[in-house]
């Protein structure tokens, strides 16, 4: 019988979370649902000297806002607890322990100083950076270089040690990445990873293969910036006895910074003027404010669907896809391996298309704070679900509502009345004074009758209509934009139109 499906994100505490990291959830997410299986939340916060307050708040906080809860996870419990590598710390020295006894690791008890000695030594133009491996591991302090006695000394007297993997010299390490088929590594490549710190910490390499195999996670997506790091892991479920469980992997593709020109950074979104993050996110230590996609003005939906367009498609010309549209329609098969391109203008094209598909009473509570953020007072939900109706099909980011809308909530301050002036007349000024009249008379205020009794007037005093519908359009709105402007009308009321009309009239 198959396995059920179990997938994980397991995310580092370390600050926001980058485009990459969602888009590894949304892969997982989809996976997940898509086979009937589990997708769970690992907090991977081992490396307490990055750890940064609030981080994981935030994690689940973004994971929230995207619509892609996990099952199981720190904030959800679930059977294969803890779910913070932290809480889990006494379970994996046992196999750390395990892998010295069998010779695949050993004890290292080299201090900072004696390491940084090691670097300079064999430091050649070839080989700027030397690393701990097999080519170095008999000239250091360690139960390779010692005799049994010697390490057991060493172990009795508490001096401090790390474990590290012991990397054969001349084997071919080799798997079938569920994206780019068969991979190979040579070991003698691979410096002797550290498994076990100083403090009993697990590294993320020893942590990641033993919570992968306690948790029964069935297939591992991260970014191939790891897969330099897949014969360390390998090797570690072979060792342990484990490879019969070993998760299939897929090492998903770089996201690409718009030139195509190496991976996108945070450092990149600064400068080209677009988030990288899904949400804000404030460094505590520096105070300095990342902004995020959700504040700048994107819907979830729009933000999933241009996540899930990097780096994959379904083989179609369909680029609107609704999250269960993604389920239904996600394979890894379509997954590229090259890196894919960020476009900040395709990704408001999405967040466009979203706005205008989604209902006003569905945008109501997203569009809201926008408004209220910049002091407009709404007279209440059904009017607001008017406003929204009327200019949606307008705004590309939520931010926009307020610019395409605010003269529908408040009488515009400013008019734009140098584009009335070159062509105003006495006329016009004549006929404007009948259009007020005419509309205080008005029974039925809709647009449609309020355009034709317009219409009307004007070839009745013998003007082209489009030539008063400028001066109308500025008088309601203060300038050249927005909708329909006896829709605008209609929605303002009787009694601000005409009020809008007249402090024109008497500007002009």
């Amino acid at each position: 019988m198959a396995k059920k499906v179990r997938v994980r994100f397991a995310p580092s505490p370390t600050g926001g979370l980058h485009l990459g990291g969602v888009r590894t959830v949304l892969y997982n997410y989809l996976f997940a649902r898509r086979n009937g299986g589990d997708f769970v939340l690992r907090i991977e916060d081992t490396d307490q000297n990055r750890y940064v307050e609030g981080a994981e708040e935030y994690i689940i906080n973004c994971l929230k806002w995207c619509g892609l809860e996990a099952d199981e996870g720190p904030h959800a419990g679930g059977p294969y607890g803890p779910y913070r590598q932290s809480e889990r710390k006494s379970i994996y020295r046992q196999y750390a322990e395990q892998l010295v006894k069998n010779g695949h690791a050993y004890y290292a008890f080299d201090r900072p100083e004696e390491l940084e000695t090691m670097r300079e030594r064999f430091k050649t133009a070839s080989n700027p950076s030397p690393q701990y491996d097999h080519t170095i591991r008999l000239e250091m302090r360690n139960s390779c270089s010692l005799t049994l006695e010697e390490t057991e000394t060493l172990l009795e007297d508490g001096v401090p040690y790390v474990i590290r993997l012991r990397m054969p010299e001349h084997e071919t390490v080799t798997f079938t990445d569920m994206i780019r088929g068969e991979v190979s590594f040579n070991t003698g490549l691979v410096d002797d990873k550290v498994l076990l710190k100083a403090d009993g910490m697990p590294t993320y390499h020893l942590a990641v293969v033993v919570d992968d195999y306690l948790m029964k996670i069935t297939h591992a997506f991260r970014g191939e910036e790891w897969l330099p790091s897949a014969p360390v892991h390998i090797l570690l479920w072979k060792y342990l006895g484990w490879e019969q469980d070993m998760p299939q992997w897929a090492h998903l593709p770089l996201i690409l910074k718009p030139d195509g020109n190496g991976k996108l950074s945070k450092r990149d979104g600064d400068r080209m003027g677009f988030p990288v993050f899904a949400m804000n996110w404030t460094d505590p230590k520096t105070k300095e404010l990342t902004k995020g996609f959700r504040e700048l003005g994107f819907l979830p939906e729009a933000f999933i669907n241009l996540l899930a367009m990097l780096g994959w498609n379904d083989g179609t010309e369909q680029e609107i896809f609704t999250l269960e549209e993604l389920i239904e329609k996600f394979s890894l098969e379509r997954v590229h391996k090259g890196g894919a391109k960020f476009d900040f203008e395709k990704a408001k094209w999405f967040n466009h298309e979203w706005i205008k598909r989604i209902s006003p009473d569905s945008l109501q509570s997203t569009v809201k704070p926008f408004l209220e953020e910049k002091g407009i007072i709404i007279p209440g939900d059904d009017y607001l679900q008017k406003v929204i109706h009327l200019v949606k099909d307008r705004c590309t980011l939520l931010a926009d509502f307020y610019e395409q809308s605010k003269f529908l909530f408040e009488t515009p301050a400013q008019l734009d009345l140098d584009a009335v002036k070159p062509k105003w007349n006495d006329d016009k000024k004549a006929f404007f004074e009948a259009v007020i009249s005419g509309l205080q008379a008005a029974g039925v205020w809709k647009a449609a009758e309020l355009e034709a009794s317009f219409k009307a007037l004007a070839t009745q005093k013998n003007i082209k209509p489009g030539e008063v519908l400028l001066p109308l359009r500025i008088m309601l709105v203060g300038g050249k934009f927005g909708p329909g402007v006896f829709d605008i009308a209609e929605l303002i009321g009787k009694e601000e139109t005409v009020k809008r009309i007249q402090a024109a009239l008497d500007k002009l």
